[in-house]
């Protein structure tokens, strides 16, 4: 499988931005009060780009051997996929205040670009890294 790693590669990178793209298209449809954000084609196809992006994550964990127990930065943006999934519900959720959606969706932007810089740097600080933590 090793032999198609770098066509994997390059769809797992694509969902991803396509996935963020479509996050922040919906985000910002629902903070305006568009009726296209809660739109079925968008979220249909959310899921659809989201299914093959985990696929592709997953084909590429295993043909690298790099796997969240062992590598400390991919337990990290693990954790942070799952928290970036809950403030996106809580952010294109209808019944909350416009307020409270604004700050989970730009918690939710902050948490997608911190785990695009983990994934780059490939350390678990990602673009924190160069800074002292004490």
């Amino acid at each position: 499988m090793i032999e198609f790693y770098s066509q994997i590669k390059i769809v797992h990178l694509s969902c991803v931005l396509l996935s963020g793209s479509l996050f922040a298209t919906r985000g910002l449809m629902m903070l305006r009060g568009l009726p296209l954000g809660r739109h079925a084609v968008l979220r249909w196809l959310s899921y659809v780009n989201d299914s093959i992006l985990l696929t592709a994550g997953l084909l590429l964990m295993q043909i690298t051997r790099q796997y969240p127990i062992r590598n400390d930065w991919m337990s990290v943006k693990l954790t942070l996929l799952l928290i970036y999934i809950g403030l996106g519900v809580m952010a294109l959720r209808q019944s909350q205040t416009w307020r409270r959606r604004l700050t989970f969706f730009a918690l939710a932007i902050l948490v997608f670009a911190t785990m695009l810089s983990i994934a780059r740097s490939h350390h678990p600080l990602g673009w924190m890294a160069g800074y002292p933590l004490f």
